[in-house]
């Protein structure tokens, strides 16, 4: 996803997280960290749609949709594949008797919510930024898919569903009720993509080869799709080497190896963010791009399931994708052991095999990436991080700083301990103003409106708070700011109040730079 179009997203994320964190805690019972686990598949979800007016005309009520349904796959124990393809389910509805009386369940039910779901609070900042991390994770194994022609091309790894029993298994996308299959070398859109060489391969084929790559051990719970499959090869296994039972999935994939997708997903994610133990990305001797990663399932780390990951671009354009957990299921099982089976070295060997060559190039090539027209109305990155700079007290020195289109965030110290800062920047938001700016709101002389919330984190350790001026202005420009008493939003407090005021925060927010 473009800077430009993400900034959107996390645009309409923020302005819709507080209601769909309200529906879900009236779905959970008030099961908040369940709560804010569907709020951040829904906005994966929608991240990876986001864009499509054409089909999405309505994102508010599709958002609730998604919520909705994702609650339902998961009390149902839905295949996994089931629970990937809600978006495409709501896209290709048939328009059956079982659909509609389905679509008459849903609205009483989103009416309920709207109805009751008032109780239940949360400020979105860290559950905006966990959904554009799933929704990340879920593009890179959507885009592998289209060039065999599904949305789905890696269900099993990485993301929202979990490796439990059945999630994988022979049903997963032959008979599906949720979308029909594309047909081999053709993708969602219609469009046929260029054959690959050699023969096909099964999935038990891809499952062997994945099994004889790994360490000693037993296996169970075997799932995969070949080559020939539209939804793409993959194979996922649960191993055992003595040590506790482990999820490893393991999908392939061709792409455009110079395209900017394939160069932001083999970037490390920022770790304000994203808290990991380590990652590192560089190039091979043989000019493959490889990116390591050892971090968490979960971002505020309220369960001990580690995620490992393996991510492998070679010159030609061929990728291998694994991940591994220390649990027997990414979600919904009790970690089984104290870290994953495989240490960096051991899932460097394994995306990196030449096992895997005569399968990848059996896949079809991949079609040029379309050329993607910039958003002239986004505030670029760099100029968001000279304005906030420029404007922030003396006392606070900048550590870190990353800037994209509509988003920038810094993080500094007074000599007090590390404050983390973002700003969101955009025009054109006068359709939001009535939802984010209501009657309590303060209205400047010039006609700005602003709030102000102080509370504690969402997420991170304890005595975490989040500081937020929120502005708008009356040609619909609006400037948001928060500061933490953190360096992360994940991690516990370092100090015991944001490095600015309320009163920093407000001057930041309605300076006239921004409009300069």
């Amino acid at each position: 996803m473009r800077r430009s179009k993400e900034s959107g997203f996390r645009e309409f994320a923020e302005a819709r997280t507080g209601h769909l964190f309200r529906s879900a805690c009236l779905l959970t019972s008030g099961d908040t960290h369940f709560a804010e686990d569907l709020v951040q598949e829904t906005l994966g979800r929608m991240y990876v749609v986001w864009g499509r007016s054409s089909r999405v005309g309505n994102p508010a009520a599709y958002a609730q949709t998604v919520l909705i349904r994702a609650f339902l796959a998961h009390q149902r124990r839905r295949s996994a594949l089931d629970s990937i393809l809600c978006e495409e389910w709501w896209f290709g509805m048939s328009g059956t008797d079982e659909d509609r009386d389905q679509e008459a369940f849903l609205g009483g039910l989103e009416e309920a919510l709207r109805i009751t779901g008032e109780t239940f609070n949360a400020a979105g900042g860290p559950l905006v930024a966990g959904g554009v991390a799933r929704g990340r994770r879920r593009l890179r194994r959507r885009r592998a898919a289209t060039v065999t022609g599904s949305f789905a091309a890696l269900a099993a790894v990485g993301f929202g569903a979990s490796y439990a029993a059945g999630a994988f298994g022979a049903e997963a996308g032959h008979g599906s009720p949720v979308a029909a299959q594309p047909k081999p070398g053709s993708t969602a859109e219609g469009k046929t993509s260029t054959p690959g060489e050699g023969p096909q391969f099964s999935a038990s084929h891809l499952i062997k080869t994945l099994e004889g790559l790994l360490p000693d051990g037993k296996f169970s719970g075997e799932s995969g799709r070949g080559t020939e499959d539209g939804l793409g090869p993959l194979a996922s296994v649960v191993f055992d080497d003595g040590k506790g039972k482990a999820a490893i999935g393991l999908s392939l994939g061709r792409v455009d190896p110079e395209s900017t997708r394939v160069a932001e997903q083999l970037a490390c994610p920022e770790k304000v963010y994203t808290p990991y133990d380590s990652c590192s990305s560089k190039t091979l001797t043989d000019g493959s791009r490889l990116l390591l990663l050892q971090g968490y399932e979960y971002p505020d780390k309220r369960a001990d399931t580690k995620w490992w990951h393996a991510y492998v671009v070679t010159p030609e354009g061929f990728t291998v994708d694994a991940s591994e957990w220390n649990a027997p299921a990414e979600k919904g099982e009790p970690v089984s052991r104290a870290e994953p089976p495989l240490s960096t070295a051991q899932l460097k060997a394994l995306v990196t095999s030449k096992e895997w060559r005569p399968i990848l190039r059996a896949m079809p090539k991949p079609q040029d990436e379309p050329v993607q027209q910039p958003v002239p109305q986004a505030v670029s990155g760099d100029t968001i991080l000279e304005n906030l700079t420029s404007l922030l007290p003396k006392s606070a020195k900048v550590t870190t700083r990353q800037g994209d289109d509509g988003f920038a965030y810094v993080v500094v110290n007074d000599g007090k301990g590390a404050s983390l800062v973002q700003i969101n920047v955009q025009p054109n938001m006068s359709g939001a103003g009535g939802e984010l700016f209501g009657s309590g709101a303060q209205t400047l002389p010039d006609g700005t409106k602003v709030v102000t919330h102080q509370g504690p984190g969402e997420k991170g350790g304890q005595g975490v708070v989040m500081w937020t001026v929120d502005t708008i202005r009356k040609d619909g420009f609006r400037v948001a700011i928060s500061a933490f008493n953190s360096g992360t939003q994940n991690t516990a407090a370092t100090r015991a109040t944001p490095a600015l005021t309320m009163t920093q925060l407000k001057a930041i927010a309605t300076s006239e730079k921004w409009q300069g």
